[in-house]
């Protein structure tokens, strides 16, 4: 094992033994090597005559580029844009963290780590795979789920996915979760859970009573023996349309829960501010009880910044310059609400269509309340059935996501076109039973 990998295991051993069991086989060898970047970035202090270390191009002090290229860029500097972001934009991290506070009330009183800038959610689920995955290793999902989990963590890293029921009735399956957890984490000693709120597919975001159901199950679970490493997967975070839902992230609550618990917040610019195509996320780490050596944090973070090198070396920097700015806008916050509404419209409409009765004996909705997304459970017919049927008859796409459901993203409907939508949806279910 490298050197710096094994100073970094014995930082980890020595702040919190727990968190160094939860590593998979990759996680205990990763480390950030002392090589380009780590000498560039000592060069870029210290180098005050001559630089010589980076390997990207400058022209009279300033990074080289072609003008056909920065005159599709208007109001970012040339240093905005083109150099490397190795370490993610510091500023922005220190924008977002201040983000995070004032979102999440609750972590006023947390001791948790620096944002690192990630290439959106999706590569920050990738690294909890990276550094607490191991072959057959377990990681607790819902059944309700979005379909690239799967993909990242049953084939990409041979994990041993386990689901249990999303839903209890009309709200989230707290009483279920608990017990799964605690059976699963007696049988193994080790869990990965991950909770995606608001949810992809189904459009729920808990109440303040589920949130505490959820963090008083993972204490148990830690308190009967068991490593819990649990992600909050928080690509939709305040996108919620209803009253009396909990409006922090559940990272707020888990976040330093217990010595046997690792609390990790994955969220990002990409859905939060609409900016899909950007690929500028976030993973932040909240481990522990109480206060953390902050060894700790800085050895974590080593390990994810070497994962990170490892295969996407950094995030694209124009997209963390122009996020930057636009949480500094003046504008910001009335724009944003401005297209909060819309959404929240939708939804509005959407459960207004679906009062209709004519619809029972064909589908009824999940509970939904949040997000982009809303899940229809077929009473009669096979999803993937109905799918295809109505793409080829009308023209109408949905996502079927197992054998009776589907989901529709209100995301990119207007509210005119709810009442059609449901309506075809129903039509197509009548022509297939026949």
């Amino acid at each position: 094992m490298n050197p710096l990998a094994q100073e970094l295991n014995e930082t980890i051993q020595r702040c919190n033994p727990h968190i160094f069991e939860m590593l998979s086989d990759l996680g205990k060898r990763m480390f950030f090597p002392k090589g380009i970047l780590a000498q560039s970035a000592e060069a870029k202090k210290h180098a005050h005559k001559f630089n010589a270390t980076i390997g990207t191009a400058t022209e009279k002090g300033q990074p080289m580029y072609l003008p056909c290229v920065h005159v599709h860029f208007n109001g970012l500097s040339p240093s905005e844009i083109y150099p490397y972001s190795t370490f993610g934009k510091p500023e922005l991290k220190v924008k977002w963290r201040e983000k995070m506070l004032a979102q999440n009330p609750r972590l006023m009183t947390k001791d948790f780590g620096n944002p690192i800038v990630t290439s959106a959610v999706s590569h920050g689920l990738g690294l909890v795979g990276d550094l607490f995955l191991s072959p057959g290793d377990v990681i607790v999902i819902p059944d309700k789920m979005w379909g690239n989990y799967r993909l990242t963590y049953a084939v990409r890293f041979g994990a041993d996915l386990r689901n249990f029921p999303f839903y209890d009735g009309e709200g989230f399956n707290v009483k279920g979760f608990g017990e799964f957890i605690g059976k699963v984490g007696k049988e193994k000693g080790k869990l990965v859970i991950l909770l995606n709120f608001p949810s992809n597919p189904t459009g729920y975001q808990p109440t303040v009573a589920d949130a505490e159901g959820i963090t008083e199950a993972i204490l148990k679970t830690a308190e009967a023996g068991c490593n819990i490493v649990i992600a909050c997967d928080d690509a939709y975070f305040g996108l919620v349309y209803e009253e009396g839902r909990l409006n922090e992230s559940l990272f707020a609550y888990v976040a330093n829960l217990h010595k046997r618990v690792l609390a990790i917040k994955l969220d990002g610019a990409t859905k939060e501010e609409f900016v899909w195509g950007f690929r500028t996320g976030f993973l932040t780490y909240g481990p522990g009880d109480e206060r953390n050596d902050p060894a700790l944090f800085e050895a974590l973070e080593k390990k994810t910044m070497g994962a990170i090198r490892s295969y996407v070396s950094n995030s694209p920097h124009p997209s963390q310059s122009i996020v930057y700015k636009a949480l500094l806008s003046p504008t910001f916050a009335a724009e944003k609400k401005e297209k909060y509404e819309i959404l929240k419209a939708r939804v509005a409409k959407i459960k207004e269509v679906l009062t209709n009765p004519k619809y029972l004996d064909a589908f009824t909705a999940y509970p939904f309340n949040s997000g982009y997304f809303m899940c229809l459970q077929l009473k009669t017919v096979d999803a993937e059935a109905l799918r295809q049927h109505l793409l080829h008859k009308y023209g109408l796409g949905v996502i079927s996501i197992d054998k009776k459901d589907v989901r529709i993203a209100f995301s990119c409907l207007e509210v005119e076109q709810m009442q059609e939508v449901f309506d075809t949806i129903y039509r197509g279910v009548k022509e297939l039973e026949k």
